[in-house]
C-alpha cells in the first residue's frame, strides 16, 4: 500500500486534463494508483469552485476524506485546483487534516509535494504566480481508457465577465505552444485516441498571446495531419471571436466536426452589458446565421444563465424568444450563482432563487421541444457513429455522432449485427428518435 494514491478529479474537462498531467507526473515518481479508497495511502483531490454547487461538492469531498484520515484510513490529503487557489488560508485554518495545497499554476509540482510529505515534511503550500506559463508535461496519463481525449490548448482568461471568478483563479490567458500540443496529440493518438476535443476557457483566442494572431485554424490543420485522429471537436468558442478563418476551416476540414460549443449566456442587450459580455443580440444572430449559411449541417451548443442580477421579466421573455427563434441544437441553462469576489456578486437587484429556477425551467422546457423536433428530423439520415460500448444483455451497441459531444449530449443505440470494437467508426441509418437519443441500424458504408 506504500505510495498508493487515489485521485479524485472534480469539475470540468479542463480540470480533468490537469488531473491526468498530475497522474502522469506521479507515475514517473514511482507512485501507484487505486480507485478504492480503502487501498489508498494518499488522497489527491482536484477541486472546482466555479459556482456554488461545485464549491459545495469540493468541500464535502475534502471533509469526507478528512474523516477517513481521522479514522486512520488515509495518511495524507492533498488539495489541488480552484478551491485550493481561492481559499488557501481558509482550508489551512478550518480543515487541518489537509497536508498540502497546490494552486492552479503549480500542478507540475505534484511529485515534489508528495515526495516532501513522504519524507516527513509538514503542511506545505505550492502556489506559483498565476501568470506562470502553463505547465507542459510529456507524461500525461490518459485516465479514461476511452477513445477520445480533451486537449487543453490554453490556460486562464482575459474576458473578465462580471459573474465569473475564473480570471482570479486561473490567471490571464496563456496559450500552450503549438509544438507542445501537436506532440501531446501524437502521444494520445499512439495510445489509441481517435477524437480530440479542444478545450480552454476560450478556444478561439488561441495563439494571440504567443503568435500575435488567432492561430486556432493553424493548430487544427496541424492536428488533422496526425495519423489515427479521426475527429476534432471544438469547445468554448466565444461568439465575438469566431471569424471567417475559423468558419472556413470548419467548412473545409474533413476531420473537424461540424459542431461548435458557443456559450452566449443571454440575449437581452441590457443583461449582456451587465454581464460584461462583448456581444449584442443582433451580433449573436449574425454569427449564427454566418455559421449556418456556410456549414448547413453545423450543430450548435450553447449555455445560458437565468436570473442574472437585474434581469427583468421582459429580459427573460426576450431570451425566451431568442431561443425559440434560433433553435440551438444543444442548450444548457444554469441559474445565476452569486459568487464572492465578482462584480455581479455585489450588484443590486439579486433575483430570488425561486424566480431563477422558474425561468430556467421555462427555457429548458422550450429547448426540450426543440431538441425532440431536431431528433425527429434525423430519422432516415445516414450518419457516421463512433462505437463506445455495448449493452450485452440487450445485444445493442452504444455510440455517438459528430453531433454529440461525450458526457453532455445524446447517444445512438444500434442493434448488434456482428462483433464490433469500441473506438470503431461505422455508418448507421437513423430509424427512430427517443427524447435526446437516437435508434439506428448498421449499414454498409455508402459509396
Amino acid at each position: 500500500m506504500e505510495k498508493s494514491v487515489i485521485f479524485i478529479s472534480l469539475g470540468c474537462d479542463k480540470n480533468l486534463v490537469d488531473s491526468e498531467i498530475m497522474l502522469g507526473e506521479l507515475a514517473q515518481g514511482g507512485y501507484s494508483f487505486t480507485d478504492d479508497i480503502d487501498e489508498a495511502e494518499c488522497a489527491v483531490i482536484n477541486t472546482c469552485c466555479f459556482i456554488g454547487d461545485a464549491k459545495e461538492e469540493s468541500i464535502d469531498t475534502i471533509l469526507e476524506i478528512a474523516e477517513r484520515k481521522n479514522a486512520g484510513d488515509i495518511r495524507f490529503i492533498v488539495v489541488t485546483g480552484c478551491l485550493s487557489q481561492r481559499y488557501i488560508s481558509e482550508i489551512q485554518e478550518e480543515i487541518p487534516e489537509v497536508d498540502a495545497l497546490i494552486g492552479t499554476a503549480s500542478i507540475g509540482k505534484i511529485r515534489e509535494c508528495l515526495d516532501d510529505l513522504y519524507a516527513g515534511a509538514g503542511m506545505s503550500v505550492f502556489c506559483d504566480p498565476l501568470d506562470t506559463p502553463p505547465y507542459s508535461s510529456r507524461h500525461r496519463a490518459h485516465s479514461s481508457g476511452l477513445f477520445y481525449a480533451y486537449l487543453k490548448i490554453a490556460e486562464g482568461c482575459d474576458k473578465h465577465c462580471t459573474y465569473c471568478i475564473i480570471p482570479s483563479l486561473r490567471g490571464p490567458y496563456r496559450s500552450y505552444p503549438m509544438e507542445h500540443l501537436v506532440e501531446e496529440a501524437e502521444r494520445l493518438a499512439e495510445a489509441g485516441v481517435n477524437e480530440l476535443i479542444l478545450v480552454a476557457q476560450e478556444t478561439t483566442l488561441y495563439g494571440t498571446d504567443l503568435y500575435g494572431h488567432k492561430a486556432l485554424p493553424e493548430l487544427i490543420r496541424r492536428l488533422s495531419g496526425i495519423d489515427g485522429i479521426h475527429w476534432i471537436r471544438i469547445q468554448y468558442c466565444y461568439p465575438e471571436e469566431i471569424d471567417d478563418a475559423l468558419i472556413e476551416e470548419m467548412a473545409s476540414n474533413p476531420k473537424l466536426c461540424h459542431y461548435l460549443d458557443m456559450p452566449v449566456q443571454h440575449a437581452s442587450d441590457a443583461v449582456l452589458k451587465r454581464m460584461g459580455r462583448r456581444t449584442s443580440e443582433e451580433e449573436l444572430r449574425t454569427i449564427v446565421g454566418r455559421l449556418r449559411e456556410r456549414i448547413p449541417d453545423i450543430v450548435l451548443r450553447t449555455t445560458l444563465i437565468s436570473g442574472f442580477p437585474g434581469e427583468t421579466e421582459e429580459d427573460h421573455q426576450e431570451l425566451y424568444r431568442f431561443v425559440n427563434e434560433i433553435e440551438f441544437d444543444r442548450l444548457g441553462v444554469f441559474t445565476y450563482s452569486q459568487e464572492e469576489g465578482t462584480p455581479a456578486g455585489e450588484m443590486d437587484d439579486q433575483i430570488p432563487e425561486e424566480i431563477k429556477n422558474l425561468r430556467r425551467d421555462e427555457l429548458m422546457e422550450l429547448q426540450q421541444a426543440i431538441c425532440f423536433d431536431n431528433a425527429d428530423r434525423r430519422i432516415g439520415e445516414i450518419m457516421e457513429v463512433v462505437i463506445e460500448g455495448c449493452i450485452p444483455e440487450e445485444d445493442v451497441y452504444v455510440g455517438r455522432t459528430y453531433a454529440d459531444a461525450p458526457e453532455v449530449d445524446g447517444r445512438v443505440f444500434i442493434p448488434a449485427d456482428r462483433e464490433r470494437m469500441s473506438g470503431e467508426y461505422a455508418h448507421v441509418r437513423i430509424t427512430e428518435a427517443r427524447d435526446y437519443d437516437l435508434i439506428g441500424e448498421f449499414i454498409d458504408e455508402p459509396a
